[in-house]
């Protein structure tokens, strides 16, 4: 039985992308969840019924613990002898592509889940595009997560070798019995839509992600204040947490907490009732590999206003499932929300078309069926 080892710079990572995948691998081969020790790779390691290997790994640059878990790394794959490393998340990608290739892994493989370089400036950017480029030379094969994602990295040249997208895109897919209206989901958005508005339906906007700079937050809030200041009762559901890697500008919080319709509900395991509660998601985000949000929208029926960067724009089709806007423009952004508001049968139409396109092209089995086919294709 061949053995595969996943990879990921934090369990988090494996934990949402990887969520039943790996069990389901376990019955053709031996699977390996390798990340840094930290309560979710236990997680992984129980629900998931595989064994669990914790190298300590830093998402930012650490120049000695980077090369301390190189050392770890090389040290582990020897001893385990895989035939296929298969790293996600780019500093894991980065450390295992490299320490596969010095222990002599057969095959080496890296999926691109989103590129920072794009949106990055000055010495970070060919910081970034440097990395991906040795991540790209030590891989045998390399994964996009999407046809926005592919192109980058080869218009910008990161690599001259063959970069694969499985399927349509998406490394995870959607199961489209979990992303439904059952009646216990919608019980629970019924109980949300008289907490936010108990005496009539207010139009509500969500936005599903982390609450950073890069994922458009500053035009949204600048957006949806224009709208409630002209007297459109709305609310606006943030879901997510804050990281301090990428902080909401002053200005932003401030909006925030100012304006009484935002509705931030922080981190929240189970978001499919908060889907059901809304009208709308409007994600607004800078760069992406391929969103997850904007699927988990489209299979609970929702329209999207997105941004036209890689992946939003391969999900939503334009007047059809969704609206795309340009990237970092507070005034299209204002222009689509109101077009949402002013036409909600529009929208409720949208939706459903929405979640036709995303259980045609994303279910999670079909998805998880491509990436079999390519192991099997590369495993001798």
């Amino acid at each position: 039985m061949h053995k595969i080892i996943r990879t990921s710079t934090v369990p988090l990572s494996l934990n949402l992308f990887c969520r039943g995948l790996l069990c389901e691998l376990s019955q053709e081969y031996e699977v390996v969840a390798l990340s840094s020790p930290r309560p979710e790779l236990d997680e992984i390691a129980v629900r998931e019924g595989v064994r669990t290997i914790a190298v300590p790994m830093r998402r930012e640059i650490a120049p000695l613990r980077d090369l301390a878990a190189l050392f770890r790394l090389v040290r582990t794959f020897r001893r385990e002898r895989p035939q296929l490393v298969h790293s996600i998340t780019p500093k894991a990608g980065l450390l295992s592509m490299l320490a596969a290739r010095i222990a002599g892994v057969p095959v080496r493989t890296h999926t691109f889940t989103g590129l920072l370089f794009p949106t990055a400036t000055g010495f970070r950017r060919r910081l970034l595009m440097l990395t991906d480029r040795l991540t790209c030379r030590c891989a045998t094969h390399i994964i996009a997560e999407g046809e926005g994602v592919r192109n980058d990295l080869l218009q910008h040249r990161i690599t001259r070798k063959t970069v694969q997208v499985l399927g349509y895109g998406s490394i995870r897919g959607i199961d489209p019995e979990e992303y439904d209206h059952t009646p216990e989901v919608d019980g629970k958005a019924k109980e949300i839509q008289e907490t936010l508005h108990p005496e009539k339906h207010t139009f509500t906007f969500i936005f599903v992600g982390r609450q950073v700079h890069d994922k458009g937050i500053s035009e949204l809030t600048e957006a949806f204040g224009q709208l409630t200041a002209e007297g459109y009762d709305l609310r606006l559901l943030l879901v997510g947490d804050e990281e301090p890697t990428d902080p909401l500008s002053p200005e932003t919080r401030q909006h925030i907490a100012r304006n009484g319709n935002i509705i931030p509900t922080g981190w929240q395991d189970d978001v499919r009732p908060l889907y059901a509660a809304a009208d709308a998601l409007v994600f607004p985000s800078y760069r992406e590999g391929f969103p997850n949000a904007v699927l988990e929208a489209g299979a609970m029926s929702l329209p999207s206003i997105v941004t036209d960067i890689n992946g939003s724009r391969e999900i939503v089709v334009d007047g059809e499932t969704g609206i795309i806007v340009p990237p970092r423009n507070a005034g299209a952004l204002y222009r689509a929300m109101k077009e949402m508001i002013a036409a909600p049968d529009r929208a409720r139409r949208m939706g459903e078309n929405a979640r036709r396109r995303v259980i045609g092209r994303y279910s999670q089995q079909f998805v998880r069926n491509q990436l079999k086919k390519f192991y099997r294709s590369v495993l001798p």
